[in-house]
């Protein structure tokens, strides 16, 4: 019997230390700005149980050759999935560093980013005691039809319904917007930093129409 493997969800991964010490450097002051706005709440919660987000980094010149870069692997991704992409460019619509509670409980339940066709992360501060990305299977048919799964089986098969990365400093994910996933709880061990983004292809025509 053939085995036909269609409908695949792909997530590309790649270890990128290129930029890793430039932007944790550059998102400090972010942090650092967001906590100040945040201090109410961390005097509240103890900075237990909180993610504190910066504001926009899109026009950050100190990020254009991430966003440069990051730009040019989601165009390819893009292609990669049989897209027409010479007729399209690739857009930032967020881009933005966060960083967990310092004393833990930070997370991200699970949710999906609709008309982005691109989303990622790039680790800034991360390791094995850190939180880390869970993503879900995306086919609701599957999730409905779902069975148990034989006990022995351990690597990641076509029933499998979770699938759990554990990102390093320098960890770059890129994947579809529709994508369910969450962020499981930090137990604030380590720091836990990322930078976020979402990306659409837009029509190259929209930027040669006559104003």
């Amino acid at each position: 019997m053939n085995v036909n493997e269609y409908f695949k969800t792909p997530i590309w991964s790649e270890q990128k230390k290129d930029f890793l010490k430039s932007l944790i450097k550059a998102t400090d002051k972010y942090i650092k700005n967001a906590r100040t706005r945040d201090k109410k709440i961390i005097k509240q919660n103890k900075d237990f149980g909180y993610s504190h987000h910066s504001t926009p980094l899109t026009k950050d010149n100190d990020f254009l050759d991430f966003r440069n870069y990051v730009g040019q692997k989601c165009w390819e991704f893009l292609d990669d999935h049989g897209y027409d992409m010479k007729k399209y460019t690739t857009m930032f619509t967020e881009l933005w560093v966060q960083e967990f509670s310092k004393k833990g409980g930070g997370h991200h339940s699970a949710h999906v980013h609709w008309n982005q066709h691109v989303s990622g992360f790039y680790f800034l501060k991360a390791g094995e005691k850190t939180s880390f990305p869970v993503f879900h299977e995306p086919r609701t048919g599957a999730r409905a039809t779902k069975l148990a799964m034989k006990p022995e089986i351990k690597e990641i098969v076509n029933g499998t319904e979770l699938v759990h990365f554990r990102p390093q400093p320098g960890t770059l994910l890129i994947f579809p917007g529709y994508l369910e996933h969450e962020f499981i709880v930090d137990h604030g061990r380590e720091p836990f930093r990322f930078i976020h983004f979402n990306i659409q292809a837009v029509p190259k025509d929209m930027f040669n129409q006559d104003v």
